[in-house]
């Protein structure tokens, strides 16, 4: 763990260590109880990174979201 006031200093070392691998996450603690970790971000082909469960519980949709599956899928001829 690192302190915060240390991180602030030595960000760019930091960074360097995730970047070349030698370590995986460094986690920031603030009077000795971690409040973030740095993590390196997965490689993407097309330079985005993927979130999953973004909008998690904030979409809603009627119950009978599904029922013309089969008519949907008759009209592409599936």
């Amino acid at each position: 763990m690192t302190q915060i006031n240390m991180a602030k200093a030595d960000l760019s070392e930091l960074v360097k260590l995730i970047e070349s691998g030698q370590e995986t996450q460094i986690v920031l603690e603030r009077d000795g109880k971690p409040v973030a970790k740095i993590e390196g971000c997965p490689d993407e082909p097309d330079g985005r990174h993927v979130i999953l469960g973004y909008a998690k519980g904030k979409l809603k949709y009627p119950d009978d979201i599904n029922a013309f599956d089969d008519e949907i899928a008759e009209l592409f001829g599936v």
